[in-house]
């Protein structure tokens, strides 16, 4: 068996490149990563580095001829290659075997039908139930997400639930037919702190309870500290560090990860202090990258990293970092832990 056979899923190599009016907008610059079952796998990065995209690829979402996943990517899904998947196969892979929770629960559910239907929809489908039974495994998956009177919602349309309601409701269509893998992309985005904790909780235990692996995309470093295993962050279309929720959190060694957590509030602090943000904006991602993406926001930038695109250094068996700052040669840099300062992880 080979590696990529031991995994439940592998990509490498994957670019994605938009066509507009503009040029073409390179939006997913050669990454790699892996997903093993039961694992949770964070995507973390600001908005437009492209998160969402790779996501979207895995299921082959992005309709050509605008968007397009370049020659030489590779998405292996239990060893079958999801790139060379027919129409056929490829309806069978979304929702019965990865699905996706999409991060706007008001424009993703279909406003003219209701909950239980859509829901029934996917059951009908897959599974091929008949309706009677579909509606009453809707009625179950409402209770398994913990939407309280679930036999009376499952008759109510999308406007008549609160916006926590309808993301149990997305989380629901997700899991009915039980996925080996669900991709969160922004799940919590638009709710309160308090549903996106009870939000986050719901897919901490139901990852338990059916052993499904996650790929949660998000913005927020704050929002994976106690429920991913691993995280990459992403910056211009490219893995710039990855590692366990522990080496990110106190070890991490890129200067784009340092802003991450910097710019996460802080509890603990005793006195008030200015939320950090990060100087600048991404580069532009329809001009060629040949040197460090980061270069013109770091304030650790050396002429190297103006001329030279870094290699990716391996700190340990799950911990590797794209960054000149670890040449043996390159200055030290102090004061990580400070950065760092107190947050939680690991």
């Amino acid at each position: 068996m080979t590696q990529a056979d031991e995994h439940l899923l592998e990509v490498e190599h994957l670019r994605v490149s938009f066509h507009t009016y503009a040029g073409e907008v390179k939006a997913v610059r050669d990454v790699s990563f892996f997903l093993d079952e039961g694992e949770t796998l964070a995507f973390v990065g600001e908005s437009g580095c492209g998160k969402s995209v790779t996501s979207k690829a895995l299921m082959r979402l992005l309709k050509p001829p605008v968007a397009r996943i370049d020659e030489g990517s590779r998405i292996s899904f239990c060893g079958e290659d999801v790139l060379r998947m027919d129409k056929k196969r490829l309806r069978a892979l979304r929702g019965a075997e990865i699905s996706m929770i999409f991060q706007d629960p008001m424009t993703s559910l279909n406003p003219t039908m209701t909950c239980g239907k859509q829901i029934m929809e996917t059951l009908m489908l897959h599974r091929g139930m008949d309706k009677a039974a579909a509606r009453k495994e809707a009625i179950r998956m409402l209770e398994t997400v913990r939407i309280p009177d679930a036999e009376k919602r499952v008759d109510q349309y999308p406007h008549q639930m609160s916006g926590g309601m309808r993301q149990r409701v997305m989380i629901a269509i997700a899991l009915a037919c039980n996925p080996k893998i669900l991709i969160a992309d922004e799940p919590t985005t638009a709710l309160d702190v308090t549903i996106q904790a009870q939000i986050l909780e719901l897919l901490q235990n139901l990852r338990e309870e059916l052993h499904t692996a996650v790929i949660l995309v998000t913005h927020d470093l704050g929002v994976v500290a106690n429920f991913a295993d691993r995280i990459q962050v992403m910056y211009a279309g490219q893995i710039v560090e990855r590692g366990t929720v522990r080496e990110i959190f106190r070890e991490a060694k890129h200067p784009y990860t340092w802003a991450l957590l910097r710019s996460v509030p802080k509890l603990a602090k005793e006195t008030k202090q200015e939320l950090y943000t990060l100087k600048g904006t991404p580069p532009d991602l329809i001009l060629p990258l040949a040197h460090c993406p980061f270069a013109a926001r770091c304030e650790y930038c050396m002429p190297i990293c103006r001329e030279r695109m870094p290699e990716e250094t391996s700190l340990s068996g799950t911990h590797g970092v794209c960054c000149h700052l670890q040449h043996p040669m390159a200055p030290k840099v102090e004061g990580f832990t400070t950065m760092q300062g107190g947050s939680a992880g690991g």
